[in-house]
């Protein structure tokens, strides 16, 4: 694997790692750019919505491939 990926276990159907704290009944790991920038406002995708520009894709089981703050390498130009 890429040194540029982060791998964030814990999402959900919706892909989403913003949840706030203790809502959720299992671990969970913090979006990379939510913690530098103090927020909870970036998700991973949101059905019908969007795609984080630093999402890479999803391993099994539920794995997110992250690669804040590196641009991503599957992002088209």
């Amino acid at each position: 694997m890429s040194e540029i990926f982060k791998e964030l276990t814990g999402a959900n159907l919706d892909i989403d790692l913003a949840t706030p704290a203790g809502d959720i009944a299992w671990q969970q790991d913090q979006c990379p750019w939510n913690a530098a920038e103090q927020t909870i406002a970036h998700r991973c995708a949101v059905k019908n919505t969007s795609i984080c520009p630093y999402f890479c894709g999803v391993q099994y089981i539920d794995t997110i491939l992250c690669c804040y703050p590196h641009e991503n390498p599957f992002a088209k130009k």
